[in-house]
Order: structure tokens, then C-alpha cells, then sequence
């Protein structure tokens, strides 16, 4: 969930919120969306109580609570209680309210739907073209896209045979293979495409969509065949097959007279497409 989408469930309420660059988060102010769903007249005791009401239930939440400086009503900035989206949605669940109960409703139908994709994946894909279709993206931009989707999710069972730990790891060899055939880390990636939460991939054009497919297909293939025994041996393989992608993209720059990567967004390629 982006800022727009968090402020648009609580009917533009004016909900503050913070982007914190090093973690990629959205955070936000506890007592605007306690006192939003809520309904009290004092937001701010109603979070006191409900917080030592979580404190003596034992609830992880209070201890996942931060502190940002948020601007208040009087101009100054102060110390201010925030969550990120994960911790806001299981606050939702913590009110008993009946502004709260269309958050659960939801957050039950989102559940609901994801365990069903468990048990048939091709639900989840549906789902995803659903959601594509309905931001406007054309259809051979999605067909690229869920490709691209079947081969990171190869990639990555690849790696995950080889020993390579998800989170940090993912990330690293990632962040080779990116700047491998773009010249960019994912990091200074998304920001030529001034991006923070949103995903890379929905906001690459078909042919950056293609040649990242073409580097992480064929690092896949080359770790099939060299079978990589630690991070570092990885490394090298992610390297090797984000620079076949590289060579193909300065190729195609040099027959064209354009760059293959650009500052274009999700934005702009919709518009494209249309």
C-alpha cells in the first residue's frame, strides 16, 4: 500500500505520513488514523489507553511502534508515534469501532484470497492481470510483465537451491545483475525513474522489460550449469549474466541513437500504451 491508496481507504482524511528513504517505507501518524477510525474527540488519549490496553495483552504492535517528527496543527514539528503500512493494518483490527469494520472486512477478503492462491496459483495470476488492466497498462506491456514474473520467480528458485538467503542476499546478486546491463543499482535505478515504494519492473518499458528478463533468464542458466557454492561465486554468475543483457542493450544503443534505459514511469508507459 503507497500513501495515495493508504489515504484514499481513509476517505482523504488528512492522515500525516513520512517516507523514509534507507528502510522504503510509508509511515504513518498513529493517532490521525486512530483518530479517523476511531471518531474520538481526543485521539490522542484514545491511543494512550489502547496502547497500555496492547502493553498488558502482550501485543507486538506497541513495540513495532516508532517515532518520527511530524508537523502538527500549530506549525511546529514534534515527536510523533508512527507505523508502517503492515503495523496500520493490524492497528485497524485493534479498534473496536464501526468505522474500523470496513478495514476488516477488506483485510478478510485479502486473506481470504490469498490462501485460495496458495492452493491455485493461477488465481494469482488472474489477479495480477486484473490489477494491470485496470491501471491501464496495454496489453502487451502485461504479457511482458507476467513473463517476467514466471522468470524472476525461476531466478530465484535458483538461488534458493544454491544456498542463497533471501533479503539480503536476494538483493545483492539483484543489484549485480541490475547494474550488469542497465549501469544502474536498482537503488539509483528507481530513482532515474523517481520511484520509492513502487516496484522497478512496473515501471520499466517493454525493452527494459525484456532485457532484464534476458539477464536474470540467463543467469539462471548459467548457475544451472556452474552450480555457484557461496555468495561470492553467485556474484560472479550474477554478473556474467546481467552483462550478456548489457552488451545486448549497448547494441541496440548503438543501432538506434537512444537509450534503452530511461527516466520513464509507470506514468508515462500507460500513456503510452494507450
Amino acid at each position: 500500500m503507497d500513501k495515495e491508496a493508504a489515504i484514499k481507504l481513509f476517505n482523504n482524511k488528512k492522515i500525516r505520513v513520512e517516507w523514509v528513504q534507507k528502510e522504503e517505507k510509508w509511515y504513518f501518524s498513529v493517532v490521525d488514523v486512530v483518530g479517523v477510525l476511531s471518531e474520538s474527540e481526543n485521539s490522542n488519549n484514545y491511543w494512550k489507553v489502547l496502547k497500555n490496553r496492547l502493553k498488558k495483552e502482550g501485543s507486538e504492535l506497541v513495540t513495532k511502534c516508532n517515532q518520527l517528527r511530524l508537523q502538527s496543527s500549530d506549525g511546529k514539528l514534534y515527536m510523533t508515534d508512527v507505523l508502517d503500512t503492515e503495523g496500520i493494518l493490524r492497528l485497524v483490527q485493534a479498534i473496536p469501532s464501526p468505522k474500523a469494520e470496513p478495514f476488516k472486512v477488506w483485510l478478510a477478503k485479502v486473506g481470504s484470497e490469498r490462501i485460495d492462491e496458495t492452493a491455485d496459483p493461477e488465481l494469482a495470476i488472474n489477479r495480477a492481470l486484473s490489477t494491470y488492466l485496470k491501471k491501464g497498462y496495454s496489453k502487451e506491456w502485461i504479457n511482458q510483465r507476467l513473463k517476467s514474473i514466471d522468470v524472476r520467480k525461476e531466478l530465484t528458485d535458483e538461488w534458493e537451491n544454491r544456498g542463497v538467503k533471501k533479503g539480503q542476499e536476494f538483493a545483492i546478486l539483484t543489484d549485480e545483475i541490475t547494474q550488469a546491463w542497465s549501469g544502474y543499482k536498482t537503488g539509483e535505478y528507481k530513482q532515474l525513474k523517481n520511484l520509492k515504494r513502487e516496484n522497478l519492473r512496473d515501471n520499466m518499458t517493454n525493452l527494459e522489460l525484456v532485457l532484464n528478463m534476458l539477464a536474470e533468464v540467463t543467469t539462471t542458466e548459467l548457475s544451472k550449469e556452474k552450480e555457484p557454492q557461496n555468495i561470492e561465486e553467485n556474484i560472479v554468475i550474477a554478473k556474467q549474466g546481467g552483462g550478456v543483457a548489457g552488451n545486448a542493450r549497448k547494441e541496440i544503443e548503438k543501432m538506434t541513437g537512444n537509450n534503452v534505459v530511461t527516466s520513464k514511469n509507470a506514468k508515462e508507459i500507460r500513456k503510452i500504451g494507450q
